[in-house]
């Protein structure tokens, strides 16, 4: 009976709370990434949680129990009543999305096609998808989602944005534009591992499932480990913690495969998405330093009327801006890796919910939260389109 807190910490009590050691930060990632006055969101296990509370209480913060019982919200989360192995309304197993990807592919070989990039810790494939009308010289936009293992509604997203475009070719004007213009290579999930472990054993991992040398702790924080300002703030060089940075850059497979895929189509790849959840955020870079990207302005005009876009469709309220003043300061990440190399069009979405759910966002919400999101991309690919 887990309860999820969110609460506006001061940071003496936030280190105070963190001697017990039994905190999940979920909004932060972890508890050196809280400041003054901005609001935190953390799990605290059943057997603690009155005593958590009882400290909030005599030191005045305000806080709000968001989910009374977290295994009770998860097990209410598959909400669905499809009964069909694959489903885009439904939270999807690494083995059922790895079938779906070849099908998808096999049943539309002139606008999908499957590669493998490499291969996860553990073994598994890492499979892209590239989507798009055959073409020379085409522009491409690189998209990919769960890297955090635990932000189920990434992988959803990816899936659900390759059914769109196989749908909408021929029919939609704006994407089949897009489709002759662009190649979209997609890639459902960065952390494979970790997300098959969410299924298997720990539904709130976030890391990667690699071994850590001297160290009974396993996983690296993917994304702290690019080579974007690595280690330097909002990650963590301790080996046992969530945003733990890894031994190197890209020392994780996944990182690796992914970063040396970007580099290797470096001329042609003009975009980078990056999908997480949760906070309802559209970030640019930097997330590492305070410092504005050089696009600053242009990146900001984009996520502002991306967000605009997005929000038309159901009222869903998205804040924008660069990651480090927007959500926190976190080196390391993807999308300030990607920008650093040239790709100027670097984004980062965090999904729904704010913390009503979380992590735990119920199935029902798959399905308006994806096509809100397409807007947003779609208007993103569209400016790419016109001006990369």
């Amino acid at each position: 009976m887990d309860k999820v807190i969110p609460q506006s910490l001061r940071s003496p009590v936030a280190k105070t709370l963190c001697i017990t050691s039994v905190l999940d930060f979920w909004i932060p990632a972890s508890v050196d990434l809280i400041e003054p006055g901005k609001r935190v969101d953390f799990r605290a296990e059943s057997h603690v949680s009155y005593d958590v509370q009882a400290l909030l209480q005599q030191s005045e913060i305000p806080y709000e129990v968001m989910i009374d019982d977290l295994q009770d919200a998860l097990e209410k989360q598959r909400d669905s009543n499809i009964r069909a192995a694959h489903s885009y309304e439904k939270y999807n197993d690494f083995d059922t999305i790895s079938a779906w990807s070849a099908n998808i592919a096999a049943q539309n070989p002139g606008l999908v096609s499957r590669t493998q990039i490499g291969s996860s810790y553990e073994g598994r494939p890492l499979y892209l998808l590239k989507v798009g009308k055959s073409g020379t010289n085409k522009k491409a936009v690189f998209i990919d989602c769960g890297f955090h293992a635990r932000e189920w509604i990434s992988p959803a997203f990816c899936q659900w944005f390759v059914k769109e475009a196989v749908n909408s070719y021929g029919s939609d004007s704006q994407f089949t534009n897009l489709l002759n213009n662009l190649d979209f290579y997609i890639l459902p999930i960065v952390n494979v591992d970790g997300y098959v472990y969410t299924w298997t054993n720990n539904r709130m991992w976030r890391k990667t499932r690699s071994a850590n040398k001297n160290s009974s702790c396993i996983g690296t924080d993917p994304n702290r480990n690019f080579d974007a300002g690595w280690c330097t703030v909002g990650a963590s060089s301790r080996v046992c913690d969530d945003t733990y940075c890894g031994s190197a850059p890209e020392s994780e497979k996944e990182t690796k495969a992914l970063a040396n895929f970007i580099r290797a189509n470096r001329s042609s790849i003009k975009g980078y998405l990056t999908i997480h959840s949760y906070s309802q955020m559209l970030l640019f870079p930097y997330s590492y330093t305070y410092n504005k990207a050089t696009d600053h302005t242009e990146l900001n005009n984009v996520a502002k009327a991306a967000v605009s876009s997005l929000t038309s469709l159901y009222g869903t309220k998205y804040t924008y801006g660069p990651g480090g003043t927007t959500i926190y300061l976190a080196a390391g990440g993807s999308d300030d890796w990607a920008y650093d190399v040239g790709v100027k069009y670097s984004f980062t979405f965090e999904l729904r919910d704010t913390g009503r759910y979380g992590f735990a966002l119920p199935e029902s919400q798959i399905k308006p939260t994806c096509e809100e999101t397409m807007l947003a991309v779609k208007h993103i690919a569209n400016h790419i389109m016109n001006n990369a």
